[in-house]
C-alpha cells in the first residue's frame, strides 16, 4: 500500500499544478461576478458584461469547472469517475469556448483586432477539439481522445498562462499594454499548446 501511494504521489502533481495555475483567473471571475451581482461600478471596461451578462457568467462558470474537473482527469483516479466527470467536463469546455467566441463576436470591447482574431481562433480550435475527443471516444479510440482533450484542455486554461506571463511582464517591461499585451496573451495559448503537444507524444497518456 505505502508503494502504491508513492508511486501515485507524482502524478498528482500535473492535476495540482493545473489547478494552481487556474487559480488566478477564477480570483478575476468571481471579482468580476461580485461586481455584476453586487451592482459594481459600471466602466468603460465593463459596460459590455452589465448590458448582456449572461454570455459573462456562462464563460466565468463554466471555466471554472472546466480547469478543475478537466486537471482531475490526469489524476490517478478510476476510470469510473474519469466517464462520469467526462460527462461534465466536454459541455462545460463547450460552454466556455462558444461563449467566448459569442463575446468575441457580438460584445463592443475595447481590445484590439490582434486579440480579436487570436480569440475567434483558438475558441474555434478548442470547439474541433472537444467534438473530435468526443467523437473518438463513441469510437473507443482511446489515444486520439485523450489527444484532442488533452488540445482542448490546453486552450480552455490558457488564461493561467496568459496571466503568469504579464506578470513575469512586469518587473522588466512595466505594465504591458496595446499589442504587447494582445502577444502576449497570444503566447499563453500557444506556449499551451506545445505543452500539450509534448505531453500527448509522452509515454504517460500511451
Amino acid at each position: 500500500m505505502t508503494k502504491a501511494i508513492a508511486r501515485a504521489r507524482p502524478r498528482w502533481r500535473v492535476p495540482a499544478a493545473l489547478i494552481l495555475l487556474s487559480v488566478v483567473p477564477m480570483i478575476g471571475g468571481a471579482m468580476r461576478l461580485a461586481d455584476l451581482g453586487g451592482g459594481g461600478p459600471v466602466t468603460a471596461d465593463n459596460a459590455r458584461f452589465f448590458e448582456a451578462p449572461v454570455p459573462v457568467v456562462l464563460h466565468i462558470f463554466s471555466a471554472s469547472v472546466y480547469c478543475v474537473l478537466g486537471a482531475l482527469q490526469f489524476a490517478p483516479l478510476r476510470r469510473t469517475w474519469h466517464r462520469n466527470a467526462g460527462r461534465v467536463v466536454v459541455p462545460c469546455g463547450l460552454t466556455l469556448a462558444l461563449s467566448g467566441l459569442w463575446m468575441t463576436l457580438f460584445y463592443e470591447s475595447p481590445d484590439g483586432v490582434v486579440l480579436a482574431g487570436f480569440r475567434l481562433v483558438f475558441g474555434t480550435a478548442m470547439v474541433l477539439s472537444l467534438v473530435l475527443g468526443f467523437t473518438a471516444i463513441r469510437q473507443r479510440d482511446i489515444l486520439r481522445h485523450r489527444a484532442w482533450m488533452i488540445r482542448g484542455y490546453a486552450i480552455g486554461i490558457a488564461a493561467g498562462t496568459q496571466a503568469l506571463l504579464h506578470v513575469l511582464w512586469i518587473p522588466f517591461f512595466g505594465t504591458p499594454t496595446g499589442l504587447t499585451s494582445e502577444l502576449l496573451i497570444g503566447s499563453g495559448w500557444v506556449i499551451n499548446l506545445l505543452v500539450a503537444e509534448r505531453a500527448i507524444r509522452s509515454k504517460e497518456i500511451r
